[in-house]
């Protein structure tokens, strides 16, 4: 457990990794429960819910907005037909009135600040010491193969929590500029009887209880929304299915004059997919399929909203664990419109404002977010328009039938007269927005491959064929620009997300998967020689491809790794705030700085799919790329 000197506890100077836990049984049986269905439900009887923002207290830390975030086990209902379920949610403290505290139970509510102005949170973890998902944290315990963490020899499996945990949680910024010690990484993770992670951290330690924590955020981005989540190590994917999971947005008053819808016409919609017994209680069935059987939104299955004849923004988190979406807007009915598809059009991602783009569908990958602006004065008083799902099978791009098929999601009824006269927000044509320069490689910019390696079909995953429990062997100069390959020679697309930055999508190139997969494992039963790694170059089967036209042009914090190709991603400067943060002893970076990446599938994360990785400074090698069996980014 990490200990505390001055004004924060900081993380070991020797990198990250896992705690090795007691070695799990092996050949262990895995749970046998029969796969749940979700009863038949009627769509669009529930309005969509917003979720409420919460009040800050700028009175604790002056030039700071403070908030307490509790996490606590409660009741909410899915949809009207179904009975109360039990849930995970995010509480926020009412500085105004302390016995209302803003939430719903599901979920959480939403962080709205400036950008620049940092946020100091403190988090109290009040959840059951037992697990909603029980069954899942005693498969793992148990070493049941297809959920414990098992790498490729010659690395042995740890346990990725102690015996004696099963509920810890850690709140992750997701997207955020945020000093590695408020970062929420999996092994910063504290239960609610006090028990923490080998690299437990908080800012103020003086002031917090043993199921608490304080962090603190710069905001330091451009406008955009983020999002806040639970990065519990080993339960990140059950923790968030309970219903870990918020909304940050960073505001820019700037945005004021763009022109843009606001208020009651910009709408965030969070896009989940769950499974739900007959007694309308949540089903966890991914240890038996891929994805889940029904949608949800901001927490309501299948819900509507009422909508006026005029432009809003809509603005997209996946925050499903596995599932890809691939969405629309359908007019009914379908003779509304010469096309049945109602146009859009896309104005920002992950990392804020994009140039305008009109589409008719988009892709969105768990993590990412997408913000649109939708016209439904295109359609007449009276139409509803439905956000329908297509060609997108878990796992993507996966074959038919591997998952549940989800095609309708929810419904935007056109039924509410024009308020406050004419709509007086700019057209998508003629919007200026702030550009995103393109980060230009250099011909001596770093290289760093990253190969998603799966040792057995349906088992673990790794990068690199390394353990997450591994120490840091990837030291990245401070400053420095690099280009990470991301070679995935699977079937499946990944979601994948680095913390701490914003990057461009360089280009895409595909590869001969198999004999890729094939002379890497020679590589590695070899003794993995760094001389004898495969050269990718080998192994292209085509030319670079160029970003897909709605993440070109934009920044990004998580992309999507397509099968059988390697896509380039370019990190224009790594460098992490070094800046005190409201006058808190300790709250900014001290380097070496050790940060992850992983795969935003949570139970591929979950399962290994995830690698630290360091910050040094210009007088430190940090050991080099190459450490222990050869197994860090392979770099030239």
């Amino acid at each position: 457990m990490a200990g505390a000197m001055g004004g924060a506890a900081m993380l070991p100077q020797g990198g990250l990794g896992a705690q090795a836990y007691a070695a799990p049984t092996r050949g262990a049986v895995c749970p046998d429960i029969p796969l749940t269905h979700t009863p038949p439900l009627k769509k669009y009887v529930d309005p969509l819910p917003i979720p409420s923002t919460a009040v800050s207290d700028p009175s604790v830390y002056p030039g700071a907005d403070y908030y307490e975030i509790t996490m606590r086990q409660g009741s909410w209902r899915f949809h009207r037909d179904l009975g109360p379920a039990t849930v995970w949610g995010y509480w926020a403290n009412n500085p105004h009135d302390p016995d209302k505290p803003t939430g719903m139970g599901y979920l959480g509510p939403t962080i709205s600040v400036n950008t620049n102005h940092p946020t100091v949170v403190k988090y109290r973890n009040e959840l059951p010491t037992t697990h909603l998902f029980q069954f899942v944290i005693d498969a793992i315990r148990s070493g049941c193969e297809e959920l414990t963490p098992t790498p490729p020899p010659p690395y042995k499996a740890v346990l990725p929590f102690p015996s004696n945990v099963n509920v810890w949680n850690v709140v992750h910024q997701h997207g955020g500029f945020t000093a590695p010690q408020s970062d929420g990484m999996p092994m910063q993770s504290f239960s609610p009887d006090g028990i923490h992670a080998e690299h437990y951290t908080t800012l103020e330690p003086g002031l917090v209880k043993r199921n608490e924590a304080i962090y603190g955020y710069t905001n330091h981005e451009r406008s955009c929304m983020l999002w806040y989540h639970d990065h519990g190590m080993g339960m990140t994917s059950t923790n968030v299915y309970a219903g870990l999971a918020g909304l940050w947005l960073v505001r820019d008053p700037a945005d004021e004059r763009l022109g843009l819808p606001r208020g009651e016409f910009e709408v965030p919609l969070i896009l989940q997919d769950r499974t739900f017994h007959a007694d309308g209680s949540l089903a966890y069935t991914m240890t038996l399929r891929e994805g889940e059987d029904t949608p949800v939104v901001n927490g309501k299955v299948f819900p509507y909203l009422a909508v006026e004849r005029r432009r809003y923004r809509l603005r997209f988190l996946n925050a499903s664990n596995e599932r890809f979406w691939r969405l629309r807007f359908e007019a009914w009915p379908r003779d509304t419109l010469p096309q049945v598809n109602l146009p859009f059009w896309l104005i920002g991602t992950d990392g804020g404002f994009r140039p305008p783009l009109q589409m008719l569908n988009f892709l969105i990958s768990p993590a990412e977010r997408y913000d649109l602006i939708v016209d439904f004065s295109q359609v007449p008083m009276g139409t509803n328009v439905r956000l329908t799902n297509y060609h997108a099978p878990v796992h993507y791009p996966g074959m038919p039938g591997e998952g549940p098929e989800i095609r309708e999601i929810m419904e935007f009824r056109v039924t509410k007269p024009l308020s406050g006269g004419a709509d007086r927000t700019r057209s998508p044509k003629e919007l200026r927005l702030p550009t995103v320069a393109p980060v230009k490689p250099k011909p001596n910019t770093r290289r760093r491959q990253w190969v998603v390696y799966q040792h057995k079909l349906f088992r673990t995953m790794t990068f690199n064929a390394m353990p997450f429990e591994a120490p840091s062997q990837d030291f990245i100069k401070d400053g420095s620009t690099e280009i990470w390959e991301y070679i995935n020679p699977n079937h499946d697309a990944h979601p994948m997300h680095v913390h701490l930055v914003n990057f461009q999508v360089l280009n895409r190139q595909p590869i001969d998967a198999a004999s890729y997969q094939e002379d890497y494992e020679k590589w590695i039963d070899g003794g993995r020689k760094p001389k004898d790694l495969p050269v990718l170059a080998n192994y292209f089967t085509g030319p670079p491809i160029p970003p897909d036209p709605d993440e070109a042009r934009s920044n990004k914090d998580t992309f999507k790794s397509y099968p059988e190709t390697v896509t380039r991603i370019i990190i224009q400067e790594f460098t992490p705030p070094t800046g005190t943060i409201a006058s808190i002893p300790g709250s900014g970076t001290e380097l070496p700085a050790t940060y992850i990446h992983h795969c935003h599938i949570l139970e591929h994360e979950d399962d290994d799919l995830m690698r630290p990785w360091t910050i040094v400074g210009h007088g430190d090698d940090g050991g080099g790329d190459h450490g222990g069996n050869g197994g860090g980014g392979h770099g030239h």
